[in-house]
């Protein structure tokens, strides 16, 4: 009896074995099922989060614009200044290391299509542009000249839209100033008589009176060369100008744009220049020490 009590033990002892393995590796299973489920949803997540922001950056790399980035980039349309006024801090994208203010190119190409809407309201003849900064009138002569548009440059000539009793006067719908500050006397003008304004706002303008406005650089002739030569472009068209519009170039407005490559050997050709002046002054410097 007692070796078959004994055997009964031994299989009592194997089946709790058994039995305590098969539990654990159940319990391992478990854990296992329940961490790869884990995994995976938040693989999932990831794969989610990872396709929208490709989405966005698909969506901003791909976005149509008026004229290509690279035209923006090369007139340099998205370099404001280091001041950046409440009103303009919403356009900008960062800062560069030297302190200007980039602005988001996307949201400039939004504004100047909102711009051309507002403009193709107005008839030429109802419409002036002014511009006092030297650096703009080269495009606000060829704008002027494509569009019909009437031009103020050099200087605006106070009280020719309000003053009745002058020869020059005139009546306008709307005002087309380059800078609010710059401007102002064109922008105070139109903001007596009520009439709607688009201007070029830099990072460093305030748009106090201005109606409908365009975040660029508007200081640079490039700058608002490009932007007078879209909406003179886009303008045309609105007028049913399509041909007209098609023969506009951009140089016209802009001057000579440099490509890449150009800019880097006029920068090279320019830091040479600096060098060889530098070592002519040290010349001239040595030879008047030594009494030549």
């Amino acid at each position: 009896m007692a070796p078959r009590k004994k055997k009964e033990e031994t299989n009592e002892v194997k089946i709790t074995e058994i039995t305590a393995e098969a539990v654990e590796k159940e319990a391992e299973s478990k854990v296992k099922e329940s961490s790869e489920e884990k995994s995976e949803k938040k693989g999932k997540k990831e794969v989610k989060k990872l396709s929208e922001t490709e989405l966005k950056r698909v969506m901003t790399d791909t976005k149509e614009t008026l004229v290509p980035l690279t035209d923006y980039i090369a007139c340099s349309v998205h370099l404001g200044t280091k001041v950046i006024t409440p009103d303009m801090r919403r356009f900008v994208y960062k800062r560069r290391a030297d302190g200007l203010a980039v602005l988001n190119t996307n949201l400039i190409d939004d504004k100047i299509r909102e711009a051309v809407k507002f403009m193709a309201q107005f008839a030429p003849e109802d419409v002036f542009i002014a511009c006092k900064r030297e650096a703009g009138w080269p495009a606000v002569e060829k704008f002027a000249e494509v569009t019909g548009i009437r031009k103020f440059t050099k200087k605006y000539p106070a009280g020719i839209i309000t003053n009745l009793q002058l020869e020059t006067f005139f009546e306008a719908k709307m005002a087309l100033i380059c800078d609010p500050w710059v401007d102002k006397n064109a922008l105070n003008d139109s903001t007596i008589l009520g009439l709607p304004v688009l201007a070029i706002c830099d990072t460093n303008n305030y748009t106090a009176g201005v109606k409908q406005m365009i975040p660029a650089n508007n200081k640079s002739r490039k700058s608002v060369g490009i932007i007078l030569f879209i909406l003179a472009r886009e303008y045309l068209k609105s007028m049913g100008k399509t041909d007209e519009a098609k023969k506009l170039k951009m140089e016209d407005f802009t001057g000579k744009i440099e490509t890449a490559v150009e800019a880097e050997e006029a920068k090279k050709e320019r830091k040479a220049k600096r060098y060889d002046a530098q070592a002519e002054s040290v010349d001239v410097a040595e030879k008047v020490a030594e009494g030549v």
